[in-house]
């Protein structure tokens, strides 16, 4: 039997789908036997406890119900509520848990994404003192929250953070605050106490956190700007957990609007304050906390929506297969029978779309997860340095700041340098440089943080569509295989979460102009392009070619104006700086599915678990990454030539306009000098001697000082060669790979 995909000389190239070994080498955490527990741990609650609670209609009321109150316990248990927590505080893995929780995110997303944000919910609500808060906070609030060990008497704490505003103003701008902080009592030489009014909406976890970090601005002049403070459920006053939010989405979590007015002692601050001339300054503003807290946890949620594009896969292939069984005429031998919609090329091609995307976003996301984790340690170490230099305030870390921002672009230069080429002294001083390193990594964390969460849940979302439309009538059915309906629909609250698109895009559009971020972004392109000469399977030479026409319209945006004088690259012009964000988020989601693929071809080879088929396997995710790049490409592309010509005004048959036409009488005249020029010119920019004009809108546009861009789209679109061939690759793939019987959890 063969499928109407063959091609001459195909062969098989995937045989199983990719299971924990390959997952482990492509998000580089093989050698992690503690994380690798963890996901177990996880798994065994999600396509458990979880899944059950999904398939018996859990997700059918908006309440919070003791069946979905039952999953903390089921998650103190597993491990996950002290998962983020250091050992010195009651948890069990030291270190930075960026990849950690993000692995955990994933595997409870796998299955549900309520699940997910309840667990993560607590964390959340911690971050602000586990980021920003004093030691004293730490010590306090962080050992509240682990879960009680056996004989211990006392109960689990569990947070909430309360950042959003009551409709209108929720989601429009986080620096609109209508939580209020006022003095209350402030007694000589007594710690003040303060009252605290904060209305909450889309919060989560309200239905059973004790403790809630809450954003609020000052109404007294005796309080300098906005802060976050810490309330306690048994705080004097009104601790109101509020209406149910009526959500559509993300049922297995708990949201509700909360109303505080709580009187708390100024200790509470996170962060802690200082009192000048009477008046308290909290040491850090709601602000600085946010934005600590954010560029972390948006990570998550992007990679909650790749986890539910990586769950569709089995579940749709196994509808396609068996889409056509069960009649009385099927022969089981027959091509309809074994293969059922899998006979025909859109539906394959439409799940390696599918399928790519999921694992571009994985890539993104846990290449994310990991430069945090590799950041967190290097912003501790920087802050050591600063006080050790004595540099205090803003202004002074700014100004330290710009004096390292040389240094740290020559450390980019020569770490992009052959080892020896570069100067060896030079480059150690430089590594040995917290400030340099600092730089380095923030302004590419400050890049891939929104980018993740921008592009792993808008396209994810989009992405999730085609999953459901997969599997036909049956993908908007309650009792969809894989809750695929359901995941559809929470995909569409992740793009929203911790900030909607425009926050990330505007994030975006100021973070990717870092001169330190461009310069890594160079570096990269010439890696893809190095990658290239020795993997063209991979697509990396079109990627590399979209990187440079990303780079040439950054800065000729930069520079120039529209049709009407007015700069193009500006704040207020979103028209421009959104789109080019967008650009960016994919070729940062390529480069990472290239980096990822390569790993599994350097390590693959050596693991035992994966000898048999190991070189079907590298071929297929090579077609993958090309397949996906081709897709990035041609994003690229559009919105780049829409951006460098969109904004010229198209010349029409005027006299200022026709200065470079010819009139027919001349081209005769040239015609008898240069035989044939008339003949090519005809229905060009030629007009009669009655001034009459070729039919079109008016003369053809010259590209004067864009002749760099016009070689690279015509050079990034010829790069798109052999693309569609490893479409077809990957989707024959798709009808020759094994799958289990059945699910390994309900429905």
């Amino acid at each position: 039997m063969k499928s109407t995909l063959e091609v001459e000389g195909a062969k098989p190239t995937l045989r199983t789908l990719p299971g924990d070994e390959v997952r482990q080498i492509l998000w580089r955490f093989a050698d992690r036997f503690d994380l690798q527990m963890v996901i177990q741990s996880v798994r065994a609650v999600a396509r458990g406890p979880v899944a059950q609670l999904v398939a018996n209609g859990a997700r059918t009321t908006h309440e919070w119900t003791p069946e979905k109150n039952s999953l903390l316990r089921v998650f103190d248990e597993a491990g996950i509520t002290s998962a983020f927590m250091e050992p010195s505080e009651g948890g069990y893995i030291e270190g930075p848990k960026n990849l950690l929780l993000a692995l955990i995110a994933f595997e409870l997303a796998w299955v549900d994404a309520g699940a997910a944000t309840s667990s993560l919910a607590g964390n959340l609500g911690l971050s602000p003192i586990h980021e920003c808060g004093t030691p004293e906070q730490k010590a306090e609030y962080m050992a509240r929250c682990v879960p009680a060990a056996p004989g211990e008497d006392r109960a689990t704490c569990r947070a909430a953070f309360a950042l959003t505003e009551p409709l209108p103003f929720v989601g429009v701008d986080t620096g609109v605050l209508a939580g209020k902080v006022r003095v209350a009592e402030w007694k000589e030489g007594q710690e003040p106490m303060l009252d605290v009014e904060k209305r909450g909406r889309f919060i989560t976890g309200m239905d059973f956190a004790n403790i809630v970090t809450a954003a609020v601005g000052s109404d007294d002049e005796r309080i300098k700007g906005s802060c976050l403070v810490i309330l306690e459920e048994t705080d004097e006053g009104t601790w109101d957990r509020g209406a149910v939010t009526m959500k559509m989405v993300h049922q297995l979590s708990s949201t509700r609007d909360p109303v505080f007015r709580l009187r708390v002692p100024a200790s509470r601050i996170v962060g802690g304050y200082t009192v000048k001339d009477g008046v308290i300054v909290p040491n850090l503003s709601h602000g600085d906390v946010i934005e600590s807290v954010f560029r972390r946890t948006r990570v998550t949620v992007g990679l909650m929506t790749a986890a539910k594009l990586l769950s569709a896969i089995e579940p749709v292939i196994r509808y396609q297969r068996q889409r056509f069984r069960g009649g009385a005429a099927d022969n089981p031998e027959s091509p309809r029978y074994q293969l059922g919609i899998q006979m025909k090329e859109d539906a394959l091609h439409r799940l390696v779309d599918v399928w790519a995307a999921g694992e571009a976003a994985s890539s993104l996301g846990f290449a994310a997860a990991r430069l945090f984790d590799e950041f967190d340690p290097m912003e501790k170490e920087k802050e050591a340095v600063l006080r050790e230099r004595g540099i205090e305030g803003r202004r002074a870390v700014l100004k330290a700041f710009r004096e390292a921002e040389e240094r740290a672009l020559e450390f980019v230069h020569l770490e992009a340098m052959p080892e020896a080429e570069r100067d060896a002294a030079r480059h150690a001083e430089l590594a040995g440089d917290a400030l340099v390193r600092y730089l380095v990594l923030e302004a590419a964390a400050n890049v891939y943080c929104p980018a993740c969460k921008l592009w792993n849940t808008g396209h994810g979302a989009d992405m999730m569509r085609q999953a459901v439309s997969l599997m036909g009538g049956y993908g908007i059915t309650e009792d969809c295989p894989g809750f695929l309906f359901h995941k559809w629909m929470d995909a569409q609250l992740e793009a929203t979460y911790e900030g909607p698109e425009a926050v990330q895009r505007r994030q975006l559009s100021v973070t990717m102009l870092s001169p330190l971020f461009l310069a890594q972004f160079r570096v990269w392109t010439r890696e893809m392009r190095a990658i290239s000469n020795v993997r063209p399977q991979t697509g990396a030479c079109a990627l590399a070619t979209a990187m440079e026409l990303w780079c040439w319209t950054l800065t000729h945006l930069q520079e120039a104006t529209d049709a009407n004088g007015q700069k193009l690259y500006n704040s207020s012009r979103q028209g421009v700086t959104f789109p080019l964000a967008d650009a960016l988020c994919w070729l940062l989601a390529s480069r990472s599915l290239v980096l990822d693929t390569l790993e599994l071809e350097k390590r693959g080879r050596s693991e035992a678990a994966l000898a048999e088929g190991i070189e079907g396997l590298i071929d297929f995710y090579r077609d993958l990454t090309h397949v996906h790049i081709g897709e990035a490409v041609g994003v690229v592309g559009k919105i780049c030539s829409e951006l460098v010509y969109g904004y010229n005004r198209h010349p029409e048959w005027k006299a200022a306009d026709c200065t470079t036409c010819y009139c027919q009488g001349e081209m005769d005249n040239l015609e008898s000098v240069i035989p044939g020029l008339a003949a090519s010119a005809v229905g060009a920019d030629v007009l009669g001697d009655d001034a009459s004009h070729p039919v079109k809108a008016g003369p053809c546009v010259k590209f004067r000082g864009m002749e760099r861009f016009v070689r690279l789209r015509a050079r990034m679109d010829g790069c798109l060669t052999g693309c569609r061939l490893a479409k077809d690759r990957a989707a024959q793939a798709l009808t020759e790979v094994a799958i289990p019987e059945a699910l390994d959890y309900p429905l």
